[in-house]
């Protein structure tokens, strides 16, 4: 079969990328190896994603955001981040600001869900479950991928939105740097008894981080990141203990909390493609780029890119020219790479500052965050980057993950 664009992935990513080209009258086709029914109905997996305002703004000219319900949206309208025993914290809010919020706290599942909705409805897309790409070939005028169930699919380009362990980008031979952390993110949701009142708390402990952020009907998204030696010790607590653990952790702000999930646990690995594309292919979502949860980006960029692509596509179809030209996929390159490559370099010096418990860094700690919360130039543009209401490069701080 021949295709305009071949999409391998059926994640967020490669499904918002599908979305961002439904009207521009092309031929193409996800293929994702989960089963369609992980792709139409998917579980509650503990994750839940900080949108920022851009992201909305894509999502709303996708035609996602109004299949999300309203009660599956929470708003973040201030964000406090505290480091060690002490009280003193970096705080951000709205006030004297044109918005009403940092952002938006959305369910992965929701998120996907809605995507796969809205990609069911553009006529020209075929999505195929339940197999895989076992090879793939690039030339100079024609890409081609072979899928286990034995299909064979030609297109003018491929896009491989596979995740941060790519086998796509491995089949085509575009290398990348991965930075193991050696820590686990446990995430679940917990109630308790008082309000969160939307705020968001990154509490960076010695040995330890919590990030505790608010969802409705006084429930909180809790995300653990510990050690990975401690993995078993924590996924082991029973459900008494965990809730005193987090409680106490937590300074009881919000009087008795209780789990009203699972835990879930994810291993922390970062990832950066050392280029984007090649010929006739091209990486979007954490194909391209991977990151720590620390600076909540890696959806926000997976939805950034795609969009530049997809532009890029559009704008050559107007024109006429070739949507795999190597010309097009450089300046997506380009773009792309100005966003993430800053970004994820310095989420991972972020990480390493804040995760290092020696006495001098623990200092540097402490001075960093009164420097950003009594110097109003820098708390105004770190405020700008995390809430993305203004074009340009978006970075967000360490208290959305």
């Amino acid at each position: 079969m021949n295709y305009d664009i071949v999409i391998v992935g059926g994640g967020p990513a490669g499904l918002s990328f599908a979305c961002s080209l439904k009207n521009a009258g092309i031929h193409a086709a996800i293929i994702e190896k989960q089963p369609l029914e992980s792709l139409s109905n998917p579980t509650f997996d503990g994750r839940d994603i900080a949108l920022t305002h851009q992201s909305v703004r894509i999502l709303k000219e996708l035609d996602v955001w109004r299949r999300i319900p309203d009660e599956c949206i929470s708003s973040i309208r201030e964000a406090r981040v505290l480091d060690g025993p002490s009280p003193y914290s970096l705080n951000f809010d709205t006030r004297g600001e044109s918005i009403d919020a940092l952002g938006y706290l959305v369910s992965n599942h929701d998120i996907r869900k809605a995507l796969f909705e809205e990609a069911q409805q553009i006529e020209n897309l075929d999505i195929h479950t339940g197999t895989a790409v076992t090879s793939l070939t690039t030339a100079g005028d024609m890409a081609t991928v072979v899928m286990a169930d034995g299909q064979e699919f030609d297109a003018q380009l491929i896009v491989a939105a596979d995740s941060r362990f790519s086998e796509s980008r491995r089949m085509v031979g575009i290398p990348a740097t991965m930075l193991d952390f050696g820590r686990v993110c446990i995430v679940c949701r917990m109630e308790h008894d008082k309000p969160n009142d939307s705020i968001a708390y990154e509490c960076f402990h010695y040995g330890r981080t919590l990030a505790v952020l608010p969802l409705k009907a006084n429930q909180s998204s809790i995300v653990v990141t510990a050690p990975m030696s401690k993995q078993d010790s924590i996924m082991s607590m029973s459900e008494a203990e965990f809730n005193q653990d987090i409680q106490t952790r937590f300074n009881n702000r919000y009087g008795d909390m209780h789990l009203i999930s699972k835990r879930f646990a994810y291993p922390l690995v970062g990832v950066h493609a050392s280029k984007l594309c090649t010929t006739r292919f091209a990486l979007v979502g954490d194909a391209a780029v991977g990151m720590h949860p620390v600076t909540a980006h890696g959806f926000n960029l997976g939805l950034s890119g795609q969009e530049i692509l997809a532009k890029e596509i559009i704008n050559a179809l107007d024109k006429g020219t070739d949507i795999g030209d190597s010309r097009l996929l450089k300046r997506f390159e380009v773009r792309h790479m100005l966003d993430t490559r800053p970004m994820y370099h310095g989420t991972n010096e972020i990480v390493k500052m804040f995760t290092d418990d020696r006495p001098p860094a623990k200092l540097l700690r402490k001075l960093t965050l009164r420097l950003a919360n009594n110097f109003p130039p820098i708390k105004h543009v770190i405020r700008n980057k995390l809430t993305e209401s203004q074009s340009g490069s978006s970075f967000l701080p360490p208290f959305l993950r």
